[in-house]
C-alpha cells in the first residue's frame, strides 16, 4: 500500500482507492445494502456503516446475469454486493467539478460498471469526476412480481444518484451539476429517471444515447414474470422466487427471452431480444417518459440525446443473418412495427428501393431505438425543456464494413476506449479520423456537462437542428425524415398484452 492512495470520508465510512494516470480512482463502493435475505426483491436499502478504512480498489460483482462474451465472470465466491458505485476524479479537494453519472446498457438482462471499456479516466483527466453503477437486471431488477415493488432496477439508479447527492462533493465534485448519462438500456432507465417523481432534482442534465422504446404494462410485466417462474417450475410469486437461487431465475429467463415468439400475446415484444423493460406501474414510473416530458415535469432538466443511422444492424450482423432476410421476415417485423395509418405500405413507399433486409433493419431501427429517440427530444422541446438531438452516421472501420453507424459504436467513441465488446466494431487501430470524431464527441459531451451547451443549436419542433457526428461533422435538420413523418402521429407509451385470436 503506497502511502499517497486517497483517503476520502464518506457518509458511511472512510474508503482508501488508487492513483492512476493522474487520477484518484475508488471501486466498489456500496450505495445500499446487498438485496438479499429479507431485501431480496425490495427497494433499496441504505448502506451499512463501517468502521476502519474500507479497501475501494476492486470492482464489486456484477449483478446476477448470463456469461456474455467481453463481460467479466462472475464473482466466483458469490456476493451479493451488486449495489456499488466507482467515482474517478481529478482532484478530491476541488468541491466545484462537473459529475458524469454513467448508466451502462445491456438489454436489461446484462452489463456492469466494470465492464472493458467503461474506464472514466478520460472524464477525469478532463477536469470532471465520473461515476459508474451497477443495478439490478432481469427478474432481480424488472420483474413485475405481487408483493414487490415494480422497477427496482430503477429504484437502484435513484439510490445510487443520492449516493452522489450526499457524497459527491468529498470527491471533489458539484452536487448541483450532475449528469446523467447512458446508451441502449442506460438510456432507458435515465429516460424513466426524467419522468419519476423520486428523481426529482437529483441530476440537472441528462445524455440519453439510443433510446429503447420498451416500456411495458403492468399485465404484459407480469405475464412475462409468469412465464420465467414456470420456465423455473416456481409459481409466480415473492415468496417462492425469493428463495430461488438467483442464477436459477436467470437460466430460466434466458431460456424465456430464446422463446419469445411463442408468446403471441406479448405483440411486438415477442420479436425483440430481451422480455424485460420498465414497468410504467403508476407508481415508481407513474407515466411513460414521453407522454411525461411532454407535461413538463423534467422542463428544467437539460437533455442531450441522439441516435445512430443503422441501429439495428449490429444484432442482424452479430447474429449471423446478414444476407439472409427474408420477404416474410420482412413483412413480419413490417406488421409488428410499423405504425398506423399506413403500417408496412407506408414503409414500402418510403422507401422503394429497399429489399427485405433493408426493410426488415430499418423498420427494427425506427420502432426500437430511432423514432423513441426523436419523440423524447420531442417531447421535451415542446414543453419548453432546453433540447439538444446528434445522429451517429460515421461508419464503424472494423468488420470489414458490415456494421454501419451501428448500435453501441457511440460507446468506445465517447469513452475513447474500445473494451472487449466494441473491438469487432472499431478494430484493435482505428483510423485517425475516427478516433478525432470519438474526440470530439467527448469534449462536447463534457461542455454539455459543464454549461449545459454542447456546441450546436438547440432542436425545436420547428427548427429540427441535429448534431451529425461524421467523419465530416456538421449541423443539418433531422436527417432521417422520411421514418420522421411515418411515424408522426404514433404516441410512445405503455406496450400492453395484445388480442390474440
Amino acid at each position: 500500500m503506497a502511502a499517497a492512495d486517497p483517503v476520502v470520508q464518506t457518509k458511511a465510512g472512510q474508503i482508501r482507492g488508487n492513483l492512476e494516470n493522474g487520477a484518484a480512482v475508488f471501486r466498489g463502493i456500496p450505495f445500499a445494502r446487498p438485496p438479499v435475505g429479507g431485501l431480496r426483491f425490495q427497494a433499496p436499502e441504505p448502506p451499512e456503516p463501517w468502521e476502519g478504512v474500507r479497501d475501494a480498489t476492486a470492482f464489486g460483482p456484477q449483478a446476477p446475469q448470463a456469461a456474455f462474451p467481453g463481460m467479466p465472470e462472475a464473482d466466483p465466491a458469490g456476493t451479493s454486493d451488486w449495489l456499488t458505485l466507482n467515482v474517478w476524479t481529478p482532484d478530491p479537494d476541488a468541491r466545484t467539478l462537473p459529475v458524469l453519472v454513467w448508466i451502462h446498457g445491456g438489454a436489461y438482462l446484462f452489463g456492469s460498471a466494470a465492464q472493458p471499456g467503461y474506464d472514466g479516466g478520460r472524464f477525469a483527466r478532463s477536469g470532471a469526476v465520473f461515476v459508474s453503477c451497477n443495478y439490478r437486471l432481469g427478474t432481480e431488477g424488472f420483474a413485475q412480481i405481487p408483493g414487490a415493488p415494480a422497477n427496482r432496477g430503477l429504484l437502484d439508479a435513484v439510490a445510487a444518484l443520492r449516493w452522489v447527492r450526499d457524497n459527491v462533493e468529498r470527491f471533489g465534485g458539484d452536487p448541483a451539476n450532475v449528469t446523467v448519462f447512458g446508451e441502449s438500456a442506460g438510456a432507458g432507465v435515465i429516460s424513466a429517471l426524467l419522468a419519476m417523481d423520486s428523481a426529482a432534482g437529483l441530476f440537472r442534465r441528462a445524455v440519453a444515447q439510443s433510446v429503447p422504446g420498451t416500456f411495458f404494462s403492468p399485465a404484459l410485466a407480469a405475464d412475462v414474470t409468469k412465464a420465467i417462474a414456470a420456465a423455473a417450475g416456481l409459481a409466480p410469486t415473492c415468496e417462492a422466487l425469493s428463495q430461488a437461487d438467483p442464477m436459477r431465475l436467470v437460466e430460466a429467463q434466458m431460456a424465456v427471452a430464446g422463446r419469445m415468439k411463442e408468446f403471441p400475446r406479448w405483440g411486438a415484444v415477442r420479436l425483440s431480444d430481451t422480455p424485460f423493460s420498465p414497468v410504467v406501474d403508476g407508481e415508481v414510473l407513474p407515466r411513460a417518459p414521453w407522454r411525461a416530458l411532454l407535461s413538463g415535469v423534467a422542463r428544467d432538466v437539460e437533455l442531450l440525446t441522439g441516435h445512430n443511422r443503422d441501429e439495428y444492424r449490429l444484432f442482424i450482423a452479430m447474429s449471423g443473418r446478414a444476407g439472409t432476410i427474408t420477404e416474410e421476415e420482412a413483412e413480419t417485423v413490417l406488421d409488428a412495427f410499423a405504425p398506423a395509418p399506413d403500417g408496412a405500405a407506408g414503409y414500402r413507399k418510403a422507401y422503394p428501393s429497399a429489399d427485405a433486409e433493408r426493410l426488415f433493419e430499418i423498420a427494427f431501427s425506427d420502432w426500437l431505438f430511432r423514432m423513441p429517440t426523436l419523440h423524447l427530444a420531442q417531447a421535451h422541446a415542446a414543453s419548453g425543456g432546453r433540447t439538444f438531438l446528434y445522429e451517429l452516421r460515421a461508419e464503424a472501420p472494423g468488420g470489414g464494413g458490415v456494421f454501419g453507424a451501428c448500435h453501441a459504436l457511440d460507446v468506445p467513441l465517447v469513452f475513447g476506449d474500445p473494451g472487449q465488446l466494441a473491438l469487432n466494431l472499431i478494430g484493435a487501430d482505428p483510423p485517425a479520423e475516427f478516433t478525432a470524431l470519438g474526440d470530439l464527441m467527448c469534449s462536447e459531451w463534457l461542455r454539455f456537462a459543464t454549461f449545459g451547451d454542447p456546441g450546436w443549436p438547440v432542436y425545436g419542433t420547428e427548427h429540427r437542428a441535429t448534431r451529425i457526428y461524421d467523419l465530416q461533422p456538421d449541423v443539418t435538420p433531422y436527417p432521417e425524415e422520411a421514418s420522421m413523418h411515418l411515424w408522426e402521429r404514433h404516441q410512445f407509451g405503455a406496450l400492453d398484452l395484445a388480442p390474440v385470436g
